[in-house]
């Protein structure tokens, strides 16, 4: 095999490694169970990303009531409340992220304009479980 595949391959193995580690310790020992809620940033997904898959394997949706969550199993369902209006969605985690320093959460586009936070591109919510990962 010559350099010029190795390297390409190697550097996957790296980055694959990193991603997964990343994932495992980013959840702050969340069980994952009904009940369970933590508070945090959320930012949502921009308009480029409609139509991607995700790392769930699903096509996102923009108009969609999905989110993505560095640990929660794909198919939870969390109830998101902007802290700043009080207002509430629920949301199935499809998609893993946000991987920004400080965000919590990353919801799709129709989930942040329920939340009424389009203009500000963040704001601290609070996350509930609502129900398990059992599947999208």
């Amino acid at each position: 095999m010559s350099v010029g595949r190795v390297v390409p391959l190697v550097l996957t193995a790296v980055l694959v490694a990193l991603a997964a580690a990343g994932c495992a310790g980013s959840g702050g020992g969340l069980s994952g169970e009904p009940g369970e809620a933590f508070e945090g940033v959320a930012s949502y997904y921009a308009h480029r990303f409609h139509g991607r898959t995700t790392a769930s394997g699903e096509v996102y949706d923009e108009n969609a009531l999905t989110a993505a969550h560095r640990d929660l199993p794909f198919g939870t369902r969390v109830r998101v409340t902007n802290l700043a209006n009080g207002r509430q969605v629920l949301l199935r985690i499809n998609d893993r992220g946000p991987f920004v320093a400080g965000r919590v959460i990353d919801v799709s586009f129709r989930a942040a304009r329920d939340l009424d936070f389009i203009a500000a591109g963040l704001t601290r919510v609070r996350i509930q479980i609502v129900g398990d990962g059992g599947g999208l």
